[in-house]
């Protein structure tokens, strides 16, 4: 018997006998695979063990000041000074990192030259190191009489370690591999054909740059950006160690919420975690609509 499928999952055959199939949901893509059900299933269990029921705590115990005692647990003028510290130098550091990892990715993909899996292999060195390791070689390099702090200091009057300039070289280093390792495979898959099309039109370097290159590597970059930005923010061990952690002026807002967990004020603790868990979200969604928007314009 020769079936037919109408628009709403239905069979009808020939002898006029109807075997009504039930239609795919519309959340659903048509797939051979069987298990959505145990996959999602599997999927929302984890996620609610790992990621929501600790969140759901977190707020539910800063929750305990009240509105009022919540506001002033995050409004005090060092805990604002944290956030300012942690965010501000959390951004300018992945701006860097956005910059200069493209360079690297560029480098990496486009040329060849001795020693380019060793420097390749060194992109990665900041997710194998632990990072308190990190902090201490840092605080050491940068330190007034370290090897690179001492001649800047002497030479240009530029002190690193314990600043904030040193916070934001810490956080560079450890955000680096994010922005190179998401831009890199996407320069890979870009065919050069298109850049010598447009130099064949008559296209300068940067024109070509500017029209060609960055339209399909700006999602990737907007993405790792993201990454570093990400990381900066929650770090902590390659942090204290070069930061100097003075109150208002290098203290970051991990920092403090120990020192608050140290004294015993749990609620304070949970409350600027909330805080920064959500001006961390917040921040990370936009730019995930504004990589969407980048994806579906280039797309267009």
């Amino acid at each position: 018997m020769v079936a037919a499928a109408d628009s709403d999952g239905a069979l009808a055959g020939k002898g006029g006998a109807v075997t009504v199939r039930a239609p795919i949901p519309l959340f659903r893509k048509p797939s051979v695979i069987p298990g959505f059900g145990l996959t999602l299933g599997f999927t929302l269990t984890y996620l609610s063990f790992i990621v929501l029921i600790p969140l759901a705590a977190l707020i539910l115990r800063s929750s305990s000041l009240g509105w009022g005692g919540f506001w002033s647990a995050v409004t005090t003028p060092r805990v604002i000074a944290a956030f300012e510290v942690s965010f501000g130098l959390s951004f300018a550091a992945a701006l860097t990192n956005a910059v200069f990892g493209f360079l690297v990715a560029w480098v990496l993909v486009r040329y060849d030259f001795p020693g380019k899996r060793l420097v390749d292999a060194l992109v990665d060195l900041p997710f194998a190191l632990p990072t308190a390791v990190a902090g201490i070689a840092l605080s050491a390099l940068y330190a007034p009489n370290g090897w690179l702090g001492k001649p800047l200091n002497e030479l240009f009057g530029l002190k690193v370690a314990f600043t904030p300039l040193g916070i934001a070289i810490a956080l560079t280093f450890i955000g680096l591999p994010f922005v190179v390792r998401t831009v890199q495979p996407i320069l890979q898959d870009l065919p050069a054909e298109e850049e010598e099309a447009a130099a064949s039109l008559g296209a300068s370097r940067f024109q070509t740059f500017r029209s060609v290159i960055l339209p399909a590597v700006l999602p990737a970059l907007v993405t790792g950006f993201a990454l570093s930005f990400a990381r900066g923010v929650g770090e902590y061990g390659s942090v204290i160690f070069i930061a100097g952690n003075m109150p208002g002026l290098t203290e970051i807002v991990p920092l403090l919420i120990v020192i608050k967990l140290e004294q015993y004020d749990y609620a304070g603790a949970a409350a600027v975690g909330t805080a920064m868990l959500g001006v961390s979200f917040l921040m990370l969604l936009i730019l995930n609509l504004l990589q969407q928007w980048m994806r579906s314009r280039h797309a267009r």
